[in-house]
């Protein structure tokens, strides 16, 4: 995915209005990866193409992920919070504009945060959480050393 994103660039005269926005075009293939905007519902229209959208609910709704593919014209919602993913699931470029109740959404990318931390989270403390051995932890954390 190409585009600014949350808490980049602000439109001029929107910085105090409590609202951003922000578009991504997606090639073939492209994806915005698992994210979270801490402070922020997010409302996004697909503007061409077809993207898949995944929510992950919370702990207490078992982590069940809820997706579907979201054609141009169509509109999708994601609560504050959620982690969250769009991935372009058609032949050609896929393009959508999203909006969030914010001006200051913030935004977590769940893999870089994890892996590419600085300075890192421990391997010991990784190995534990996700349950795999110490050279796959090195191995994602080279992936991510210099960030997206």
């Amino acid at each position: 995915a190409r585009g600014w994103m949350c808490g980049g660039l602000v439109p001029p005269g929107t910085n105090t209005l409590g609202v951003s926005m922000n578009r991504v075009d997606f090639a073939p293939g492209g994806t915005n990866p698992p994210h979270i905007h801490p402070r922020a519902t997010e409302i996004g229209i697909v503007m061409k193409g077809e993207l898949l959208v995944g929510i992950l609910g919370s702990l207490d709704s078992g982590n069940k992920l809820y997706s579907r593919v979201v054609r141009a014209g169509e509109t999708f919602l994601i609560p504050r919070g959620l982690m969250h993913f769009q991935f372009n699931v058609g032949k050609t470029e896929a393009s959508m504009v999203v909006s969030f109740n914010s001006q200051n959404p913030g935004i977590v990318f769940v893999p870089l945060t994890l892996f590419g931390s600085n300075p890192p989270i421990p391997t010991p403390v990784l190995t534990k959480a996700l349950r795999v051995e110490a050279g796959v932890v090195e191995l994602l954390k080279s992936k991510f050393a210099a960030g997206f």
